[in-house]
């Protein structure tokens, strides 16, 4: 069933969104470096890895250039156009066609780079693993706000990989274990709030048992407990 609405809503959108996209294609195509997609492999489900697309927002060489597949606030990669682009999210909207070929669904986990993916835990990798990840899922809504939290650190990388994603790895592995048609709509919902709300804290009330974030997070996530 899920397929089948991950079908049905990704192939909708893409007609439905031609009038924008088709735009976007061209100003990028003529603006930065002329790329119009940005191709980056992503750890997907059972471990193989895939393609995934992205409108192309930063210098062609960015994974090797300052601090690789992690993205700072104010990142001197990003180019003019795709500061609008990620702060939008409209940059993330390529991924329908991975939805529509079948390496992503609308909702799942985050598709990590294998570096960011490799920071998880074990038994969190193994978890996360077992689906598909997605477009958008509850771990891109908690942690939406990434690149601020990062800001704030000096030493980020190694915040990311001690805080962060142990804390994210948490947050994936619950979506895995309480995945439902229900949980389906209801990111698809809380999707939609939290651009239109950024600083709202409804992904909380939403989906009851979340992992507690830890200390150094909780006020950066909106959490109140």
């Amino acid at each position: 069933m899920q397929r089948l609405l991950d079908v049905l809503f990704s192939g909708l959108s893409l007609l439905l969104l031609s009038p924008l996209l088709i735009p976007i294609v061209v100003v990028l195509k003529f603006s930065g470096e002329g790329e119009v997609f940005f191709l980056q492999e992503r750890v997907g489900k059972n471990g193989k890895l895939f393609k995934l697309y992205k409108f192309a927002t930063m210098l062609k060489d960015s994974p090797n250039i300052g601090s690789g597949t992690v993205t700072m606030k104010g990142d001197p990669r990003v180019l003019p156009v795709g500061r609008f682009l990620r702060k939008t999210k409209i940059n993330e909207l390529p991924q329908l066609l991975n939805v529509f070929l079948g390496d992503m669904s609308i909702v799942g986990p985050r598709p990590q780079a294998e570096r960011c993916f490799n920071a998880f835990p074990d038994d969190m990798q193994k978890i996360i693993i077992k689906v598909k990840p997605g477009l958008s899922g509850i771990g891109p809504i908690v942690f939406r706000g990434e690149e601020d939290i990062l800001a704030g650190h000096a030493g980020s990388l190694d915040f990311y990989d001690q805080v962060i994603a142990p804390y994210k790895g948490m947050v994936e592995a619950w979506y895995v274990d309480h995945q439902t048609l229900r949980v389906y709509f209801s990111v698809i919902a809380v999707t939609v709030w939290v651009v239109l709300f950024p600083n709202s804290d409804l992904v909380w009330r939403a989906f009851d048992g979340l992992p507690v974030p830890p200390d150094e997070l909780k006020s950066a996530l909106n959490h109140s407990g």
